[in-house]
């Protein structure tokens, strides 16, 4: 059985910064990728940005802005957010690609004010 605990969401102004973190526990075989991805109201989920051993990808919506990273040893994933803008505002949902299966946390709620 594998656990996803999110933190690290909550209330910004905007121009402000978060770090969301993302712990993966369990059995947990042979990640691959591990990403954050985000749902605002009405919308479909959408790709942020995602990690492997070697490379970064961003959405071109956050690039420059927002920082992904990853410590193995921990199976955890970060997400460093600066300079939010409202438009930010959504759930963000951390996931885990292993060789054998997928793996999604709960969600954590990011809000940016204008």
């Amino acid at each position: 059985q594998v656990h996803m605990v999110e933190s690290g969401g909550g209330l910004v102004q905007a121009g402000g910064s978060l770090r969301l973190s993302c712990a993966a526990s369990g059995s947990i075989f042979s990640i691959n990728v591990m990403g954050w991805y985000r749902q605002a109201p009405g919308k479909q989920r959408e790709l942020v940005a995602t990690i492997t051993r070697s490379s970064t990808n961003y959405a071109d919506s956050v690039k420059g802005r927002f920082t992904i990273s990853r410590d193995n040893a921990k199976n955890t994933v970060y997400l460093q957010m600066n300079s939010l803008k409202p438009e930010d505002t959504a759930v963000y949902y951390c996931a885990v690609f292993s060789i054998t299966s997928n793996y999604w946390g709960q969600g954590t709620q990011v809000t940016v004010s204008s």
